[in-house]
């Protein structure tokens, strides 16, 4: 498909994408905290600046967009046909900065979870998600008051 925007438009039009308050996101939050979970969001001081922290579990989530982050499988994963050296460059960057990242913070004792976008495209699939992200978080903090 051939891009019907001018580079210039297309710059503009890529610099509105947020990193922060996405409707994925939002969806995320939302369902979660409906469950009863309480967090932080963007909480500064910790590495990669996680989306929601949620002290009380010792538990970080990331909120990844499948097209930034490389979602293996997904079909909005795709890599764009102009360009292509610096889109495959700038994913591999995004791609081993959240690998380093969720070391950093398992290593200083943090749980890491990551959600994809996908997960969350939908009213459905947001309050599943977050089940299945309740019902783990409840047993991690189980095994931990063990």
């Amino acid at each position: 498909m051939v891009d019907t925007l001018t580079p210039s438009q297309r710059s503009e039009r890529m610099s509105r994408i947020r990193s922060r308050d996405t409707k994925p996101e939002i969806a995320l939050r939302k369902a979660l905290h409906g469950l009863g979970f309480r967090f932080r969001v963007h909480k500064t001081g910790l590495p990669g600046k996680p989306d929601l922290v949620l002290p009380k579990y010792r538990c970080v989530i990331f909120v990844h967009g499948c097209f930034w982050h490389r979602h293996p499988g997904c079909k909005v994963a795709t890599t764009p046909k102009s360009n292509t050296g610096f889109w495959v460059e700038k994913f591999t960057r995004n791609v081993e900065r959240d690998k380093r990242v969720s070391k950093q913070l398992e290593e200083a004792g943090w749980h890491v979870i990551t959600v994809w976008e996908c997960d969350l495209d939908t009213h459905a699939k947001a309050l599943s998600t977050a089940g299945v992200l309740g019902r783990d978080l409840r047993m991690l903090l189980a095994a931990k008051s063990k």
